[in-house]
């Protein structure tokens, strides 16, 4: 039997000239996928490299991504990921819809 699962899709859009810098644009994807942070260290003469994950919003809500930047998180998740992009509203375009999942996904 397939179980219904209510959810929402959410589309966005960067305004790139909304940006102050590349680097504050860069600031939004991290905070919302995560990102991967290399450090090198020469401590006399060996060279250690170190990697860190650093987390964001997406790691911690379940979603199915269907494109760079659509997804589809449970509509339980849906007030947080509100909040995220009222954050940055002013230089990123986004809507959502509610969408009923008739899949064994697991949002």
């Amino acid at each position: 039997m397939t179980t219904k699962k209510r959810a929402v899709i959410i589309r966005f859009c960067t305004k790139s000239e909304k940006f102050k810098s590349p680097s504050e644009r860069n600031t939004f994807f991290r905070g919302l996928y995560g990102w991967k942070q290399v450090v090198i260290k020469n401590t006399n003469g060996k060279i250690k490299r170190y990697e860190y994950y650093r987390r964001g919003l997406l790691d911690e809500v379940p979603h199915i991504k269907i494109d760079n930047s659509v997804f589809i998180v449970a509509l339980k998740e849906m007030k947080r990921m509100i909040d995220y992009f009222n954050k940055w509203s002013n230089k990123v375009e986004w809507n959502m819809r509610k969408i009923i999942l008739e899949d064994d996904n697991d949002i």
